[in-house]
């Protein structure tokens, strides 16, 4: 028998769902909910889960074996609606009773999020335009930069010398610090040993210059600001005092930029091929970060041209998805979340709160990607997805317990879409 069913679509690609289930058909629910509550009920004379009807409304009340057999009829019938109306559904469903009673029909309603159509309009010739922006900023290299790269890995290779003297520009030094406010030392504000290269300008501004023309073995006190833009939030434009001690001062002997130190690298014949090299390494990453670029920008004028109605639910998971992400990296950084969080003075709540708006461009873009590589007929070969899951698998097998917690459904889906969307944006920076 059909289930009797009124179907209304709400904004934010909700549909609400009202259902009447004539008593005949959930009837048959009260025993496997009266079993399911009394499945822990001790009583003499009686095994578990066998207990009656009377003695379990006893003990949970009068209306407790109707609530959970209208439970157990609500959800097996609205999996049978949403399959039979063939509704994408996401997330949890929202489930309200209307009417309950022995005897009687069921009344329900239950509202759910779908997938939301997406309404593209005209995206090809943004997409066009986008392309020939990028075309007129071909990557180039030139000898310098290639150069600027090469001392850098010369720098890396300097010779330490202790010297007897005041510490200048370009020397190694180790010192010791506490940073103060007020006259209080600030929490993570004390190193030991400290190595910095003055003149790197790794540190504090202002810091590395009132080290230089110190001796070994001197201490002073280093009155500064830190930058507006400091990380940590309640530090940012705030005076504070440096007290400083330099414990050690080395000259660094930096080879020269030449065949023999092209050499000493062990694959280069002279300093031309490395060069040549290190150029065509700089190209290689550069034209990455363009790709990556171009990418970005393409999707920004899909997401632009786009009409999406977008539900609550997809958003808010790819809010918590964002912060999972982002407190691993901040764990890598050597913190908690938590510790994150006192730094920049706010609250989980806060940040879902400023990632709102991003979270809803990724969704979009997600949605638009995945309605293009239907819409474009992008197919992957069997045996590229085999060959990509087989990559992810090896990977897994080096962390433990990881490739027996897989799911291969998910892993199949999730690869499969990487590679679809990798060819469709491949299509479209070709257009």
């Amino acid at each position: 028998m059909a289930i009797e069913r009124k179907i209304e679509k709400l904004p934010h690609a909700e549909v609400a769902i009202e259902v009447t289930l004539p008593w005949e058909e959930w009837k048959n629910f009260i025993l496997p909910a009266t079993e399911e509550l009394s499945k822990d009920m001790q009583v003499p004379g009686f095994r578990a889960g066998k207990v009656p009807r009377h003695v379990v409304e006893q003990k949970f009340g009068q209306n407790a074996v109707l609530e959970r057999a209208a439970e157990k009829a609500i959800q097996k019938t609205h999996e049978k609606i949403i399959e039979e109306e063939k509704l994408d559904a996401i997330g949890s469903p929202k489930a309200e009773i209307l009417k309950l009673a022995e005897g009687n029909e069921l009344c329900y309603r239950v509202v759910t999020a779908v997938v939301p159509t997406v309404k593209l309009g005209e995206w090809s010739a943004a997409v066009k335009k986008v392309n020939a922006e990028f075309a007129a900023k071909p990557v180039t290299v030139t000898d310098e930069e290639a150069d600027e790269e090469i001392k850098k890995v010369a720098s890396s290779r300097a010779k330490l010398v202790t010297v007897n003297r005041a510490a200048a520009q370009g020397d190694s030094v180790l010192v010791d610090f506490v940073v103060k406010r007020n006259g209080v030392p600030i929490e993570n504000g004390t190193g030991q040993n400290h190595p910095l290269v003055l003149g790197q300008n790794v540190f504090i501004p202002g810091f590395e210059e009132a080290v230089v023309g110190m001796n070994a073995g001197e201490s002073k006190d280093i009155e500064l600001s830190f930058p507006t833009e400091y990380h940590a939030k309640d530090l940012a434009g705030k005076p504070a005092t440096f007290s400083v001690k330099l414990n050690l001062v080395q000259e660094r002997s930096v080879p020269e930029l030449n065949d023999e130190f092209a050499k000493s690298l062990g694959q280069f014949d002279n300093f031309g091929t490395l060069r040549n090299s290190v150029r065509e390494g700089m190209t290689e990453e550069r034209q990455h970060e363009q790709r990556e670029k171009r990418r970005n920008a393409i999707v920004d004028v899909l997401v632009e041209k786009s009409e999406i109605d977008l539900p609550e639910v997809l958003v808010h998971q790819e809010i918590h998805r964002m912060i999972d992400e982002f407190k691993l990296q901040v764990q890598s950084m050597g913190m908690t979340f938590e510790q994150y969080l006192t730094g920049i003075k706010k609250t989980a709540a806060d940040l879902e709160h400023d990632w709102e708006p991003q979270a809803e461009k990724r969704v979009k873009a997600s949605l638009i990607l995945e309605h293009l590589v239907t819409d474009q007929s992008i197919e992957i070969p069997q045996e590229e997805l085999e060959e990509e899951m087989n990559k992810t698998l090896q990977r897994f097998k080096k962390v433990k317990h990881v490739e027996k917690d897989l799911d291969m459904q998910r892993l199949y889906t999730y690869t499969r879409s990487v590679l679809a969307n990798q060819k469709l944006l491949e299509q479209l920076e070709k257009m």
